[in-house]
């Protein structure tokens, strides 16, 4: 069962489950409509665990065991919460793991808690993707429907269920824009990306890779990977990229 804090005076209560280990410590951030139980945050966990290393993950609110509705959360709300368990639940500074959205969720985090921040791994980060991937791809109709019923549905690669977009998803999700203004990152970061990735465009990685400023950036192509990330061969280049930005702080 996983332990819970509150994180804010809106009273969110966030799940969690954290190791005990040596320091930098490694924090996972999950994605849009992903928990911490999925494959990737479980398998660092286990890494961690075979390394002595402290390792958190957690559920944005409205996610997993969190507490909240889904449709009531914002990109806002989710680094809200991220930065009040890292803030809580680690000492020092942290390796962030940030998968999809949560690559989006790192950088605000490291922009918000620059002490706070020892290494960046992006997997299929989708920064700003509210704007560049939804709002731009929709139809006039679309638009119209949001903008006057509040809410849109888009059809789903990885739920049977439509996922419902909403307009304060939308219109606050333009106040954490991270692509659009100077982004420092002087900390090693790698970045993962998949050429078969058909919800985060090569594109957007290379826009970070150029846009983020820092003197130890790389960005990794993986040729046929999906976004989902999470074949063996992938798992294993987390890990790797994980240890490299630790060895390369003297983690």
């Amino acid at each position: 069962m996983p332990d819970y804090i509150d994180t804010s005076p809106h009273g969110r209560r966030i799940a969690y489950h954290r190791t005990k280990g040596a320091g930098p410590g490694v924090v996972f951030l999950g994605g849009f409509r992903s928990d911490m139980e999925g494959t990737k945050a479980l398998h660092l966990e286990d890494w961690a665990r075979r390394k002595g290393r402290a390792f958190l993950r957690f559920d944005y609110s409205g996610h997993g065991r969190s507490s909240e509705d889904f449709l009531d959360g914002s990109i806002g709300d989710w680094a809200e919460d991220a930065m009040a368990a890292i803030e809580a639940l680690t000492e020092g500074p942290q390796v962030l793991v940030g998968s999809s959205m949560g690559g989006w969720i790192a950088l605000l985090v490291a922009k918000a808690m620059p002490d706070k921040l020892a290494g960046l791994v992006g997997v299929a980060a989708a920064p700003d993707f509210t704007e560049d991937s939804m709002w731009a791809g929709f139809t006039e109709e679309e638009r119209r429907q949001l903008t006057e019923t509040g809410r849109v549905e888009q059809p789903s690669d990885y739920s049977p269920e439509p996922y419902v977009i909403t307009r304060r998803l939308i219109e606050e999700g333009r106040r954490t824009l991270v692509l659009r203004e100077a982004l420092p990152l002087p900390v090693p970061v790698r970045l993962l990306q998949g050429t078969a990735d058909t919800d985060v465009e090569l594109s957007v990685a290379l826009r970070l890779l150029d846009h983020a400023t820092g003197e130890d950036i790389r960005l990794t192509l993986v040729k046929g990977a999906d976004h989902r990330f999470s074949t063996p061969e992938c798992l294993s280049l987390i890990e790797r990229s994980v240890e490299e930005v630790l060895a390369r702080i003297g983690g």
